[in-house]
C-alpha cells in the first residue's frame, strides 16, 4: 500500500499533539478568565501553539503538492464523504487559528499582550464576534475530528484494509 511521505506523516501526528495542547490550554484559559486568573503567558502560549498548527497545516498542504498523496482506495459514496471530511479538517485547521488571531486583534487581549499586563485581559468577550466564532469552530473541529477517527477505526477494524498504515512511520517488511 502506498504511504504518505515521512514529512507529511510527522506533520500529521505533530499537528494532532499541538491541537490537543491548544485545546487544553484554551480550556484552561477560559476557566482562568472566568475566575480572574488568566495570564499574559497563558494567552501567548495558546497563541503560539495555534500559530504552529496553522504553519504546519500550510506546510503540509505544500508538501502534499510536492510529495503527492496515495490514491483513494475507492470511489464509493463513503469514500467521497471521507474526502469531504479531509477537506473540512484542512479548512478548520486554517480558519480556527485565523479566528484566534482575529480575537486577539479585536479585543483587549491584543493590548494586554503588547503591554505585558494581565490586568488588561478581558473578563468577558462582549462585542467580540471573533470570540464566538473561535468557540464554534473549536466544536466543529472536534466533531469533524471524531468523524475522521471513526472512519479510520472503521477501516482498521471493520473493512480491515490497513489504510492506517499509510499514516504510520513504521515500515512493514
Amino acid at each position: 500500500m502506498e504511504k504518505y511521505s515521512k514529512r507529511i506523516i510527522i506533520i500529521h501526528w505533530l499537528t494532532l499533539a499541538l491541537l490537543v495542547a491548544a485545546w487544553f490550554l484554551g480550556d484552561s484559559l477560559d476557566d482562568a478568565r472566568h475566575e480572574g486568573g488568566a495570564t499574559v503567558a497563558g494567552y501567548m502560549v495558546h497563541s503560539l501553539v495555534g500559530g504552529a498548527v496553522l504553519l504546519l497545516t500550510l506546510l503540509r498542504l505544500a508538501y502534499r503538492r510536492t510529495d503527492g498523496i496515495p490514491p483513494a482506495l475507492g470511489d464509493t459514496p463513503l469514500d467521497k464523504v471521507a474526502k469531504g471530511v479531509h477537506h473540512l479538517l484542512y479548512l478548520m485547521l486554517i480558519v480556527l487559528p485565523l479566528s484566534g488571531i482575529m480575537q486577539v486583534l479585536t479585543s483587549d487581549v491584543g493590548k494586554a499582550l503588547m503591554a505585558g499586563d494581565a490586568s488588561l485581559l478581558p473578563k468577558k468577550f462582549e462585542g467580540v464576534p471573533a470570540h464566538g466564532v473561535h468557540e464554534i469552530l473549536v466544536n466543529v473541529l472536534i466533531a469533524v475530528a471524531v468523524v475522521h477517527v471513526l472512519g479510520a477505526l472503521k477501516h482498521q477494524f471493520i473493512t480491515k484494509d490497513n489504510i492506517m498504515a499509510r499514516m504510520s512511520l513504521r515500515d512493514k517488511k
